[in-house]
């Protein structure tokens, strides 16, 4: 507070004090201070600490502004302060300021408005009120705003032109919100109240006689209030059969039947309109599907004000939505084609959406098409770089529009000119703006082809003929990374064609074949073509000896990948084979006894790819030792039941206390033709009851299902997994829908049926992996934030399609999520205003979703691990545990030595397990593990 006791009582009636007020109340409060009681000391003491604060706060906002001007809530925040405290001269530049920076909204100019009528006594100051109102109705179309500057105006009738000043803006007023269905009758009563009025003053004393003078003043008064009653009664308004009363009362003759029926034309229209009026009245704010239909009827029906009407009520609600801004424009700048209401509208779209280059791009377009002076354009598209275009495309394409007006603007049948040379000198700027401040920024170009060096290039070869200058640029588009491809080489090709000549085009054509990756067979067609129309025989025979150089090259190049990937096949063919083999080999042996001193091994996590005939690759992610191939963890299992520490008693005892789980579940062989009726379920508890009644139950709604396969290991374990089979296709797609759904706490994964060995391209991951301009990527949120408290926060900015929490297996949350809007601008505005602020005391980070690339496993690594002398390490996504048991004997983790090792006398001796001849290690058995185990 500014002030306490009497001086604070009079800023609190007056709204807000000026500098003498505040003045008269520091004098007030010392000498309540200097006589008061010990309890006004305390209250006063305080109230100067919050005036402390609040100045301390200020300066801050203050501070915070002159770093970024564009943080909308600081300016809110600062005149809120501001008005709280009473400083009027800093509350009004801060206000000025915002204003020059954005549209201010309806609430905030009528405070601002209620503010300086107060202060308003002279003419001088009154006229500074109008300026305002002038303001504030450019920015938006308040019908509030326009009735409070008419009666404003009221005020000021007595001054010379006053009544026809009100009148002016009556009219005004009507035109711009006379139509507004729910709140244009407001205004339309006003008018008439003030013309009643003015009817007081002229209507004669009773008994006096007027004058013909009088009479006809009298006269042209009742007709003023005719007219505005025929007139609102012409136009639908709700609540009109109380105005149509009003005026047969107020009306001393019977009125006019053609009044009569455009009231009836206008109540039927009225009937049109309330469907779209209730669902507004209905809907919740922002109310942008309800105004989009209402938009669709206006357009269909035709009237040009009604449809200016309805969009300028729809962008008062959704000013931050580019997408209407847009179509408000393109619909202006198409059908009215009015050059101040046009460019007003334009202005006030690039306030509002500053980030969105497409509306610059439209406003600079509107601004050559009204024959604006170059000064006012080129200051316009120095406000759209500064405007902060979250992506590098966005310069690339205004320094292009830029660059399209200044070539529209030159004369190119002058060698030189004033606009030829800025024309070029903006071609340099635009090349180094894009190196400096956008690479910098975005850390790449925006601009990879070099389209705007492209269209410079083409400008000097097709209007200046100077085919040195574009070769010189062609050059430098070759020498940033375009020359491996043919389309360039191609476009210089047709250049040079048309605008050089055929030395300089075969030469192109040569560089062309050596250098180019992508299409080299289409760069040598064009080369013979061109030797073939144009060159001589010398021609002809180094162009072809250059091309079949080039394809024998190409050829040799394909036929090497093709070779590589063949031999990568075959690996991956006789891997599988091995593993069949290995597994049949496995199963036919009997099962030995263990021994004393055995180790038991999990039985709950071991791998069973033989349940369905095929391997079961579908499940992303494994338990413990799972990563290790299913004959290595046989053979594992086998050598340390072999020579363990378990005696055989032992595990005899322990078979007998095993429940009956172990008998052999039957084996149901999949059938590949049936993947498209198939869902895969996996990541379900390990605990889970009966699987299969389980299952049956979840999925029960989304269709007829033919059978649950519940996949279990030897031991009779169920692993997680399992395949559930519909009737129909159409069945298994709803089942898909069924993903996270959570089973005793952990979110269960439903992804298609797909055979990976037969579609290695196959991704299960359901989610995009590339830039996504609609959808946020939101960091840094509380563990405990719920979609609710986010969808809270975010929906202010837009319409939210979903949010998406991310979670680890189990399902607990990783304080990470993804929230999508409808549009990329919806998403844009969300960055700009919500990074960086804080959530539950977490400040949160919020950027456009780009997740990275999903890198497949690499296929050569996998077959060399299989096929290593030593099993492989069985090390989880993220490395070792702490807690991970290695399965591999200690006494192996000590054979270091190579392969080879030199004896005394020099002599080389080979360990058992090498093949001997110097070539790959074979494969050891469990044999040779166990001679080498006996052997220590």
């Amino acid at each position: 507070m500014a002030a306490a006791g009497h001086g604070q009582e009079e800023r609190e009636t007056s709204g807000l004090g000026g500098e003498e007020e505040g003045e008269e109340g520091m004098e007030s409060e010392e000498e309540e201070q200097e006589g008061g009681s010990p309890e006004g000391t305390g209250q006063s003491s305080s109230e100067e600490e919050d005036e402390r604060e609040n100045e301390a706060e200020i300066q801050r906002l203050e501070e915070q502004l002159s770093i970024n001007a564009f943080d909308y809530n600081c300016h809110l925040d600062l005149i809120k302060l501001l008005r709280q405290e009473g400083e009027l001269d800093r509350l009004r530049r801060a206000r000025q300021k915002m204003s020059e920076l954005f549209p201010l909204t309806e609430e905030i100019w009528l405070d601002w408005l209620k503010d300086e009528m107060k202060m308003a006594e002279d003419s001088k100051s009154r006229e500074t009120v109008y300026e305002l109102f002038e303001k504030a109705v450019k920015d938006y179309i308040c019908p509030e705003i326009w009735l409070e500057y008419a009666q404003y105006s009221i005020g000021g009738m007595g001054e010379e032109g006053g009544i026809a000043k009100v009148r002016s803006i009556f009219e005004r007023a009507l035109t711009a919100v006379g139509l507004h269905i729910t709140k244009g009758s407001s205004i339309w009563d006003a008018y008439r109240e003030f013309e009643n009025a003015i009817l007081g003053t002229v209507q004669p004393l009773p008994g006096a006689i007027p004058s013909a003078e009088q009479q006809q003043t009298l006269n042209t008064q009742l007709e003023r209030i005719h007219t505005i009653f025929k007139r609102q009664l012409g136009v639908p308004l709700l609540d009109m059969a109380s105005t149509y009363a009003e005026y047969e009362e107020w009306s001393e003759e019977p009125i006019a039947e053609s009044v009569t029926q455009n009231y009836k034309k206008a109540l039927k229209q009225v009937e049109k309109y309330k469907p779209y009026e209730e669902g507004l009245l209905a809907a919740e704010t922002p109310k942008l599907a309800e105004y989009q239909a209402y938009l669709d009827f206006e357009v269909k029906q035709g009237d040009p004000a009604r449809i200016q009407l309805v969009f300028e009520r729809a962008l008062a609600d959704n000013c931050l939505v580019p997408d209407l801004w847009a179509r408000y424009t393109q619909y202006l700048d198409r059908q009215l084609k009015m050059k101040e209401l046009v460019l007003g509208a334009h202005d006030r779209a690039v306030r509002n959406c500053p980030w969105t280059v497409g509306l610059w791009k439209s406003y600079i377009l509107a601004l050559e098409r009204h024959c604006v002076d170059h000064k006012p354009i080129s200051e316009t598209f120095e406000k759209a770089l500064n405007a902060g275009f979250i992506q590098a495309t966005d310069y690339v394409d205004i320094w292009q529009s830029y660059l399209d007006y200044l070539r529209r603007r030159v004369d190119f049948t002058k060698d030189s000119s004033k606009e030829h040379e800025e024309l070029r000198a903006a071609f340099v700027r635009a090349l180094d703006y894009l190196k400096q401040e956008v690479e910098e920024r975005f850390s790449e170009s925006g601009d990879p082809s070099c389209s705007i060096m492209q269209n410079w290039a083409s400008i000097e070869a097709r209007h200046c003929n100077n085919m040195q200058k574009a070769r010189e640029l062609w050059d430098s588009i070759m020498t940033r990374g375009n020359s491996k491809f043919a389309n360039m080489w191609l476009e210089y090709y047709n250049l040079e064609r048309a605008h050089g000549d055929t030395q300089h085009c075969r030469k192109a054509l040569h560089r062309a074949v050596q250098c180019t990756v992508d299409y080299p067979e289409h760069v040598c067609d064009v080369l013979l073509t061109l030797e073939r129309l144009e060159g001589s025989l010398e021609d002809w025979d180094a162009a072809v000896l250059k091309t079949e150089t080039k394809l024998s090259r190409v050829n040799e190049q394909r036929a090497k990948a093709a070779e590589k990937q063949a031999i990568l096949s075959r690996q991956e063919e006789e891997k599988a084979e091995q593993r069949k083999k290995s597994r049949a080999e496995k199963k036919a042996k009997k099962p030995k006894k263990a021994k004393p001193g055995d180790k038991r091994k999990a039985e709950d996590e071991e791998e069973d790819d033989d349940e369905w005939g095929k391997e079961a690759e579908q499940p992303s992610k494994k338990h413990k030792g799972e990563d290790l191939e299913d004959n290595e963890i046989d053979e594992m299992e086998t050598e340390i039941g072999l020579f363990g520490r378990s005696s055989s008693s032992t595990n005899r005892s322990e078979a007998k206390q095993k429940p009956p789980a172990a008998k052999e579940q039957p084996k149901i062989l999949h059938n590949p033709h049936k993947d498209n009726i198939t869902v895969f379920v996996s990541n379900l508890p390990f605990s889970l009851s009966d699987p299969e009644k389980h299952l049956r139950k979840i999925f029960s709604g989304c269709g007829e299902i033919t059978q649950v396969r519940v996949i279990y290991n030897n031991k009779g374990t169920f692993r997680g997994y399992c395949y559930v089979e519909f009737t129909e296709e159409k069945s298994a797609l709803n089942a898909l829908n069924m993903d996270r759904h959570e089973v005793n706490g952990r979110p269960m994964f439903v992804s298609p049926c797909v055979d990976k060995n037969k579609n290695p391209e196959f991704k299960v991951f359901k989610y995009s992996t590339a830039l996504e301009k609609h959808k946020l990527f939101i960091s840094g949120l509380p563990f405990t934030c719920t979609k609710e408290e986010l969808e809270e926060v975010f929906k202010e900015h837009g319409t939210i399609k979903e949010i998406r929490l991310v979670t680890n297996r189990s399902g607990k949350p990783k304080g990470l999520a993804y929230v999508e809007y409808e549009n990329e601008t919806q998403a844009s505005q969300a960055v700009i205003k919500l990074d960086g602020t804080k959530i539950k005391d977490h400040t949160i980070k919020v950027a456009i979703s780009n997740p990275p690339i999903r890198k497949q496993q690499d296929s050569q690594e996998a077959a060399r691990s299989t096929t290593s002398m030593v099993p492989r390490q069985a090390y989880g996504a993220r490395g070792k545990g702490r807690t991970q048991v290695a399965l591999l004997p200690r006494s192996l983790h000590r054979q270091n030595t190579p392969s080879t090792t030199k004896t005394e006398n020099g002599t080389q001796q080979t360990p058992e397990g090498s093949s001997g001849d110097g070539g790959e290690p074979r494969k050891m058995s469990n044999a040779d593990f166990a001679r080498m185990l006996l052997r220590k």
